[in-house]
């Protein structure tokens, strides 16, 4: 819901340090596989007891998340990038998920109903961006991407924001995670619903 408003207050500084990633001859995949490791450390900090350790990293990945995007468009964009960012993505989000389980079985409930939210805003989300493409339709709305962003009530900001509420505050994870799941399935009805509006023609 936000990703696009924040969209002209994260881009310049990105943009200045992506030219000077650039200059150091970095690609944006080299950057997208440094922050997967990043964030799956984020998943075994969480796992192992430790989430403020888990947060850090957490921000860390997220910082090379926009910095991988800043860095390909300062040297052209690439179909494998965009794959990397967008699976990436959703492993360290469902991971950090799954990790809070780990750490205490009693969020297993809760954790594995975000998760299956999750699949279904992924499975929306991407299956529209398909016939996007196929249709040769494309969107500016939160900048140059690999593939169509269609948008929602729960998006990166959001889910960022949540997995920070988290790790700050562990003994409120069921509690976060089942408002969340419900406004990420919110999310599963928007986009279901834009999908018919403009797919059920024959095109």
């Amino acid at each position: 819901m936000f990703d696009a408003a924040l969209r002209p207050l994260i881009d310049p500084p990105l943009n200045r340090a992506a030219r000077w990633l650039t200059a150091l001859g970095l690609s944006a995949n080299a950057i997208t596989v440094a922050g997967f490791v990043i964030g799956a450390g984020a998943v075994m900090a969480v796992a192992a007891g430790l989430p403020l350790l888990g947060l850090a990293l957490l921000v860390a990945n997220r910082i090379a998340d926009g910095l991988d995007g800043a860095v390909a468009r300062q040297r052209g964009p690439t179909d494998l990038g965009g794959y990397l960012d967008i699976v990436f993505d959703f492993l360290v989000y469902s991971g950090l998920v799954f990790a809070f389980a780990v750490d205490d079985p009693n969020r297993a409930m809760a954790a594995a109903f975000l998760i299956f939210s999750f699949v279904g805003t992924g499975a929306t989300f991407l299956a529209y961006a398909v016939f996007a493409a196929k249709r040769g339709r494309t969107t500016a709305r939160q900048g140059a991407k690999s593939i169509y962003y269609l948008g929602g009530l729960t998006e990166g900001t959001e889910t960022f924001a949540v997995l920070v509420l988290m790790c700050l505050w562990p003994a409120g994870f069921t509690i976060l995670a089942w408002l969340f799941a419900a406004l990420a399935w919110l999310t599963v009805l928007g986009r279901v619903a834009a999908a018919w509006r403009d797919l059920r023609d024959s095109g």
